[in-house]
């Protein structure tokens, strides 16, 4: 049964998406959201990957010599959040963000 959120948690929980998609990048509130948004989506997937990786290691004690067959679905559950594992931060999704409705001939889109 999941845990119901208090309402001080409800508060601090962003309320954007994690990306610079539709922010307005001269508001600097809304970057700053943007920004923790990004942050903290990265904590959660590389806390993810580390729990995953604790369970692999206690399969691992657990099942001794038959951990290649016993463990597999952990194994590869963790090699596809290998990748997510780097902190990688904000700053060159900031700095290289292109609006998706930009057409690619240097002409900024009309607001």
């Amino acid at each position: 049964m999941p845990i119901p959120e208090s309402p001080s948690f409800l508060s601090r929980k962003p309320t954007v998406p994690p990306t610079f998609d539709g922010v307005d990048l001269n508001d600097t509130i809304a970057v700053k959201k943007a920004r923790d948004a990004i942050i903290r989506e990265q904590w959660v997937r590389s806390m993810m990957a580390r729990l995953v990786r604790d369970e692999l290691g206690e399969c691992y004690r657990r099942e001794g010599n038959n951990h290649l067959q016993a463990c597999k679905g952990i194994r590869e559950r963790y090699q596809e959040l290998q990748k997510d594992l780097k902190i990688k931060g904000y700053l060159f999704e900031q700095q290289n963000y292109v609006p998706k409705d930009f057409n690619g001939d240097g002409v900024p889109p009309k607001q």
